[in-house]
């Protein structure tokens, strides 16, 4: 269901999504009241992308009596890039939306932008196959069915959207075993944790537990765009003790601080003389991002070899693998965030299922091992 208070939106949205095979919009709604009530009366309706700023009510407000309606279901914030909406969004996920998508500031910008359909397609289907994961249901429907939009104006939207360019698929849930290894025998040197949906209210878990306990240099990629990175980095901060910013580039890497990789950059650790620094790059996206985990994992590895402990955290795709997998093999070691406390278990499951963990956890358990590894304990 897509709820927005914009008809030029929500049809857009809707051409979008509906390009793909996959994904049927059963519902378009203006405001948060028309949302709640839809949900209440169509059991089918399994993700909504909502707005934040509309009339009547409110994304925000309308957020808690969706979930209250269904807990099932999954939630995408849409907003603008302001550093107002970032916050909102933020404070949103915290009271139970699985994920967010800045939404473009003008109509151009929305029709021409590879990156926002992209972006929508894949956090719609994703979300969509994990609820069905997690609550017991087949991920392919035996039929599908006829699409049932209902927009709240008579005159449909005459903006026509691109076709979306084919991605990779988000991680199928199979009954793949998950084979652990041994931790490295080196103690850890850096930190590093990669995360995408559901990575923000994760991190707070983590950091919440964690607080300053953490001497080693911190280095955090989560896949956000500019200006909600920025407010990340604040809201760890509040919990670790104003220790947490975005990286900057050139800036020299110290014990116990945690670097957040900035939107729309890649954040990397590179050494000038002894000194270790930070680089941030906007080379090509890896893995449809940028910021990206692989990077990041990739340059850490040859940076302080055999001494990286990975932390791989809730988000769809694979992003991450191949850089933990480059981890392990010089000695390092990774640990993931389990299927069940996961939004979305794909860049964890990849990992896990790979035979690259030395631990696959619920994420309550993911700060006392962190803790225990970082001064040379089992997992």
């Amino acid at each position: 269901m897509i709820v927005d208070d914009s008809a030029i939106i929500r049809g857009l949205e809707t051409r979008i999504l509906e390009a793909d095979k996959e994904i049927e919009v059963v519902a378009s709604v203006s405001d948060g009241l028309r949302a709640v009530k839809a949900v209440e009366q169509d059991e089918t309706i399994e993700v909504v992308v909502l707005d934040i700023e509309m009339p009547v009510m409110d994304g925000l407000t309308a957020l808690p009596k969706l979930i209250a309606a269904r807990p099932d279901i999954k939630v995408i914030m849409s907003s603008t890039l302001t550093l107002q909406n970032a916050d909102i969004s933020l404070k949103a996920l915290s009271m139970g939306a699985a994920d967010y998508i800045p939404k473009p500031s003008s109509m151009t910008g929305a029709s021409g932008s590879q990156d926002f359909r992209h972006d929508l397609v894949e956090k719609v289907r994703a979300l969509g196959v994990a609820r069905r994961h997690h609550a017991g249901v087949p991920l392919i429907s035996a039929a599908p069915k006829k699409s049932r939009i209902e927009f709240t104006k008579r005159e449909r939207p005459k903006a026509e959207a691109p076709a979306v360019k084919p991605g990779p698929r988000p991680a199928v849930y199979k009954d793949k075993p998950i084979v652990l290894r041994e931790k490295g025998k080196l103690m850890p040197s850096v930190l590093a944790i990669g995360s995408s949906t559901g990575g923000p209210q994760a991190l707070f878990d983590l950091f919440g537990t964690l607080r300053d306990s953490i001497k080693i240099p911190i280095l955090i990629t989560q896949h956000m765009p500019p200006t909600f990175t920025t407010i990340l980095a604040e809201r760890i901060g509040r919990l670790t003790g104003d220790n947490c910013a975005e990286g900057v580039d050139g800036e020299v890497v110290k014990e116990g601080r945690i670097y957040l990789a900035p939107g729309d950059f890649h954040m990397k650790v590179v050494v000038e003389g002894s000194v270790k620094k930070i680089k941030l790059e906007q080379s090509a996206p890896e893995n449809f991002c940028r910021p990206a985990v692989d990077p990041m994992f990739r340059t850490l590895n040859e940076v302080y070899s055999g001494r990286v402990l990975g932390v791989i955290l809730t988000g769809m795709g694979s992003d991450g693998f191949f850089g933990s997998k480059d981890v392990v093999e010089s000695g390092g070691t990774i640990v993931a965030q389990d299927d069940k406390t996961s939004v979305v278990w794909g860049m964890p499951g990849v990992v896990a299922t790979g035979g690259l963990c030395t631990a696959v956890l619920p994420l309550k358990d993911i700060a006392p091992t962190v803790q225990r590894l970082v001064v040379g304990g089992e997992a």
